[in-house]
């Protein structure tokens, strides 16, 4: 059986206690295909690459996530960028309409932690 996590994915922040980070989209997939998922936190801006390219961001994780119908108990939306939020909050919603991902799934247009930055 997996092990049970809590995944925060943010590129900057510090992680909340009882959290794993996922710094990008690839650190989480890699939990959702080796892990059981309890709460999800997402934050939409997932900085720039070597390059000044921005990296796929926590919308682009969502779609991944339904796309592929991982699952979480709960998500947690932790970005301040306001229209992120409220794609990934619609998109999840939708999905769920949709069959895509579980109806029991509790979805949260707000952060479960306050965000702190250290550094």
């Amino acid at each position: 059986m997996n092990k049970e996590i809590n995944i925060y994915v943010d590129d900057l922040r510090d992680c909340p206690d009882g959290f794993v980070v996922a710094r990008n989209m690839k650190e989480a997939i890699y939990h959702f295909e080796n892990s059981t998922i309890n709460i999800l936190s997402l934050d939409h801006d997932l900085g720039c690459d070597d390059d000044g390219h921005l990296l796929p961001t926590g919308y682009d994780l969502v779609k991944i996530f339904c796309e592929r119908g991982f699952h979480a108990n709960k998500i947690y939306i932790h970005t301040d960028n306001p229209v992120g939020r409220e794609n990934m909050y619609q998109t999840l919603l939708g999905a769920q309409r949709r069959g895509f991902i579980s109806q029991d799934i509790m979805i949260y247009n707000y952060p479960i932690t306050p965000n702190k930055y250290s550094g």
